[in-house]
């Protein structure tokens, strides 16, 4: 009887040992699968990262090359682009595309904000039939009204001046993103409406309510509402190509895409590359500050 028991007992350790052993090799497997895809989405990734900030360093202006990567580098790219003026004013067209950016930025903030707390808090008549409205309209691709905004521009005289040309670009990114509130509204909508009731007991006014508890609660959603304000007019290029008309007008996307331009890719096309990586500054700057923010509010809105 007892070597009856032994012997299962060895069948039953032996099995367990062949299904852990199985279980380990599909693990294995799996992890040496995962991350070799992992691995080759990452070099797909940072490949053309690492080319484009070595050839702001190339020597060869042009852009036909023997090797794939520089074989001689300068610093000379980086000093044209801010020197040289034949083609771009590179300066000049960065501010002016970092003052429109800033202000669409702000402006996107407030309305998003705002329609947003109206369509999740408020209830009013055609409140549904306007997020529907906005929700349809929002499936057409802004390209559509690209030449309606230009000409209604051009009736307010707007066009004309390099800084009517400013405002008209902020009018144009700020006018239509308070229909852009749907993942806004959908956010608040997770904020608790007795809070609301609990403010207006103490005698607090939509206002107050809006600025005092809905706003602190929503930080994470701000961060990202501001960074997609800010990238709107950073890379836009349709909008910006029909309204700035000329070459003092253009802002950074316009003005980049003119040094690829046949006549002047010749000698623009390794400036152009510094002109990528210096445009890429800003937008790395504002991911890290806004990263630092939306971690705080997150740890603030887990503690409470």
């Amino acid at each position: 009887m007892t070597d009856i028991t032994s012997t299962n007992n060895d069948q039953v350790s032996s099995a367990s040992a062949k299904k852990a052993g199985s279980l380990r090799a599909r693990r294995l497997t799996g992890n040496i699968v995962s991350h070799t895809f992992l691995t080759v989405m990452a070099v797909l990734w940072v490949v053309p990262v690492v080319w484009i900030i070595m050839e702001s360093f190339n020597k060869q202006t042009g852009p036909y090359m023997s090797t794939f990567f520089p074989t001689e580098y300068t610093l000379d790219n980086y000093v044209q682009l801010f020197t040289n003026s034949s083609v771009i004013d590179f300066p000049a067209m960065f501010m002016r595309t970092l003052i429109v950016s800033i202000c669409v930025c702000v402006i996107q903030l407030f309305f998003v904000l705002s329609v947003g707390f109206v369509m999740s808090r408020l209830r009013f008549k055609f409140r549904r039939p306007f997020m529907n409205s906005a929700l349809i309209l929002g499936m057409f691709p802004g390209i559509m009204a690209a030449l309606a905004l230009y000409f209604m521009a051009k009736a307010m005289g707007l066009t004309e001046t390099t800084g009517g040309v400013m405002i008209a670009l902020v009018l144009v990114y700020s006018a239509g993103s308070g229909a852009t509130f749907y993942i806004m509204k959908g956010f608040m909508d997770t904020i608790p409406m007795s809070l609301d009731e609990a403010a207006m007991l103490d005698g607090c006014t939509r206002w107050q309510i809006f600025t005092r508890i809905i706003l602190p609660i929503t930080k994470p959603m701000m961060v990202y509402q501001a960074i997609v304000g800010f990238l709107v007019p950073w890379l836009d290029f349709v909008a910006a190509r029909v309204i700035a008309r000329t070459q003092d007008r253009y802002t950074v996307p316009v003005g980049m895409w003119q040094m690829l331009q046949r006549e002047y890719i010749t000698q623009w096309f390794a400036r152009f590359a510094a002109g990528a990586v210096v445009v890429s500054i800003p937008i790395a700057i504002l991911f890290i500050v806004m990263q630092r923010f939306y971690q705080s509010s997150m740890s603030g809105a887990v503690k409470g």
